[in-house]
C-alpha cells in the first residue's frame, strides 16, 4: 500500500478528528499532498493541500478556519486536522500524492490516492 489513511470515525457535530496519512514511497517528501472526500451520492470533492515542505497550503471554503492540513517528511506522514466539525463534513476523506511541488486543488493534479477513511459527524 503506498499510501494509508487512518484516523476517521464517528463523532458529534462539534468535536475534532485527525486524519494521517502514511506514505511508503520515496517520493513523498518531493511532492505536494492532498485531501479529498466524497459524501454519499456527491461526488469528489477537494479539501486541503499542502506543498513538498509544508510553507504553503491550500482549503476548501468550506473547511477554512476549521481543518488543518501538515505535514512530518521524516515520518512520511501527512495529517489533517479537523476541528468543529458538522455533520456535512460526513463523507469518506482520502490522501493523495501530488505531481507537483506545490498544492493543487484539482484531483488531476495528483497521481496516487489511499483507500479512503470514513469519518461521520451526527447532529
Amino acid at each position: 500500500v503506498q499510501l494509508q489513511a487512518s484516523g476517521g470515525g464517528l463523532v458529534q457535530a462539534g468535536g475534532s478528528l485527525r486524519l494521517s496519512c502514511a506514505a511508503s514511497r520515496r517520493t513523498f517528501s518531493s511532492s505536494a499532498m492532498g485531501w479529498f472526500r466524497q459524501a454519499p451520492g456527491k461526488e469528489r470533492e477537494f479539501v486541503a493541500a499542502i506543498s513538498w515542505s509544508g510553507g504553503s497550503t491550500a482549503y476548501a471554503d468550506s473547511v477554512k478556519g476549521r481543518f488543518t492540513v501538515s505535514r512530518d517528511n521524516a515520518k512520511n506522514t501527512v495529517y489533517l486536522q479537523m476541528n468543529s466539525l458538522k455533520p456535512e463534513d460526513t463523507a469518506i476523506y482520502y490522501c493523495a500524492e501530488g505531481r507537483y511541488p506545490g498544492p493543487a486543488t484539482m484531483g488531476s493534479g495528483y497521481d496516487y490516492w489511499g483507500q479512503g477513511t470514513l469519518v461521520t459527524v451526527s447532529s
